[in-house]
């Protein structure tokens, strides 16, 4: 009775369909599963008669062969490992789905598996790896020289080591002065001048402040541009020597600056016949009777120190008293650059008229004043023609407003912050180059708008502070980048693909994982880039199972339906057996 043994061929045969259906249905809900689906066979024949060929002779046909079957076996078991699953949407920055026919590169440390389960996290290493296994995500790292990604034999993505952590500060290399410097604005053309301040930072990224001047000169065309302090973040002055501020701007070449400002005693302010300065009429600063004769320490007939850092002291506090009788309260430096005429006698024996600075006068610099004292000249009042200070002449066009020049070029309107050659206290700083060529001088109501800030117009070199990293991100082709809360972003690393000529003949190896077999072709070791292939990885998304409940029911029916059928035929022929059994009664 071989019915019975393909009734028997025929269950076992529809039982491993429904052991395929069974899988399926038991993955639905399986991140990035590929159905499987089943094909018979028949199995093999019995010949009873051959073949035969016609006779020619005789005129007697052919005859077919007669062959009786013994039944179905499993032709394939196919996985729809191409047909792209849907995606759901989870928000998480590690879970990425890829959109093509490629795989993630996974590993265990001893062998590469491929899987498209995109369902990722950082471990206690650092490492990015499967949620489900551990198994780290393959990938390439980035070339320290160049920065970009160098695709060698893959490796396990160490996104969170202590390096990629923060990100190192720079130091502010370049800056920019843009907006408009009206001519009418009081603050212009005020003693003080217009304030600027640019905020930058040190190689180390501590943050700075250097307050900058603009002063406009009597020709209103014409203003300079000065260094003031230096501040840190705190607010506090950086201690600075009087050379070092000099240095600052122009190397320390003093410049001339027009601008006629009158030299006057305040009210109940003189300078006695000794020299000393009276305030209500009691001296206020001891004229010196040493060595330095145009020095004026402050002292008190009590206190007739020698000590040269006290005497030093004293030199200070005397010209800021001499300062505040002239007027220039809280602007020591600015009293000390005015210019005022002085009558001096040349080799020759003939006098004449020159300007020198007020500093020159108080501490003999010049040996043309070296007996003149400010009491001498201009004693209560005198017209100062314009000033000594320390940095960039800029010019405007009074025709169109433009900035013509800096420094006198007329070409290329920079200036240059010298914090780094000022010596000791000072490396950690760049030199800073600024850029004034976004200056105008336009009427706008009396109202400037001019400010100062780091980098240059393209946004380079504008240095930044030790950065944290918050948060880290991945590309559609699979390159992870972190951001830093100083807003920089770092390349970490790429997440690398396999593809597969045969992707159907990749063996399943469980956990969503697969192995490469000879029929599916190997692996490199290498990958490839996921946009190669017109793929792309999306994150905040995992590819669900591509399973269809609607055909899996219809399958499990006729599933159903043909075991039935099969049993029916066990049935009928073990009835026929008891028939013949029956023979014999």
């Amino acid at each position: 009775m071989r019915s019975l043994y393909s009734g028997v061929a025929g269950l076992k045969t529809h039982q491993t369909r429904m052991d395929v259906i069974g899988n399926n249905i038991a993955n639905v809900n399986t991140t990035a599963y590929k159905s499987q689906s089943m094909t018979f066979s028949d199995l093999m024949y019995q010949t009873t008669q051959a073949a035969s060929g016609a006779n020619p002779t005789t005129g007697v046909g052919g005859v077919n062969a007669r062959q009786i079957g013994l039944g179905s076996k499993t032709s394939a078991i196919k996985t729809a490992i191409t047909s792209q699953g849907a995606s759901q949407t989870t928000n998480d920055p590690f879970d990425i789905m890829i959109t093509g026919g490629n795989f993630f590169v996974v590993s265990n440390g001893r062998e590469n598996f491929f899987t498209r389960d995109g369902s990722f996290y950082v471990d206690g290493a650092g490492n990015l790896a499967m949620t489900s296994t551990g198994y780290n995500v393959m990938g390439w790292g980035v070339d320290e020289e160049t920065g970009n990604i160098k695709q060698d034999t893959v490796t396990a993505l160490r996104i969170m080591s202590t390096a990629n952590l923060t990100y190192p500060p720079e130091a502010t290399s370049k800056a920019y002065i843009a907006g408009i410097l009206d001519k009418n604005d009081t603050d212009v053309t005020s003693t003080n001048g217009k304030a600027v301040n640019l905020n930058f930072y040190d190689k180390l990224g501590y943050s700075y402040t250097a307050k900058l001047i603009f002063k406009q000169s009597t020709d209103p065309n014409k203003y300079s541009l000065e260094f003031s302090k230096l501040l840190d973040s705190n607010g506090n002055e950086v201690e600075m020597t009087e050379e070092q501020k000099k240095a600052v701007f122009g190397g320390g070449i003093p410049q001339t600056q027009e601008r006629a400002t009158s030299v006057k005693l305040g009210d109940n302010y003189d300078w006695d016949a000794n020299g000393n300065l009276l305030a209500n009429n009691k001296i206020l600063v001891y004229k010196n009777t040493g060595d330095n004769a145009a020095l004026y320490p402050y002292r008190t007939s009590a206190d007739q120190s020698t000590d040269p850092g006290a005497l030093a002291k004293e030199n200070e506090e005397a010209i800021a008293q001499i300062a505040k009788a002239y007027g220039y309260e809280g602007s020591v430096n600015e009293f000390l650059n005015l210019q005022i005429p002085v009558e001096v006698e040349s080799t020759d024996g003939s006098t004449a008229t020159k300007n020198f600075s007020i500093e020159d006068i108080i501490y003999s610099k010049d040996d043309a004043v070296k007996d003149i004292t400010l009491a001498d000249n201009p004693g209560a009042s005198a017209e100062s023609p314009g000033r000594t200070y320390y940095g960039y002449d800029v010019e405007f066009n009074g025709d169109n407003g433009e900035i013509a020049s800096v420094g006198g070029n007329s070409t290329t309107f920079m200036a240059k912050l010298n914090l780094a050659d000022l010596g000791e206290g000072f490396t950690n700083f760049s030199n800073i180059d600024m850029d004034l060529s976004q200056i105008s001088m336009y009427d706008n109501k009396g109202t400037s708008t001019v400010g100062a800030d780091k980098g240059d117009l393209d946004g380079l070199g504008t240095g930044r502070r030790l950065g944290d990293m918050i948060g880290v991100s991945v590309q559609n082709n699979g390159m992870i980048y972190a951001s830093y809360d100083n807003g920089m972003t770092k390349l970490l690393g790429q997440i690398a693909s396999a593809s597969f000529a045969n992707a159907s003949g990749l063996e399943r190896a469980g956990d969503n994982l697969y192995s490469a077999t000879l029929n599916s072709g190997e692996f490199d070791g290498v990958g490839v880039d996921i946009t190669a292939n017109g793929g792309y990885m999306s994150t905040g998304q995992l590819e669900m199972s591509n399973v269809d409940l609607s055909s899996e029911f219809t399958e499990m029916i006729t599933t159903q339906r043909g075991f039935q059928a099969n049993s029916r035929i066990i049935t009928v022929s073990d009835t026929l057996l008891e028939e013949l059994t029956n023979l014999k009664r």
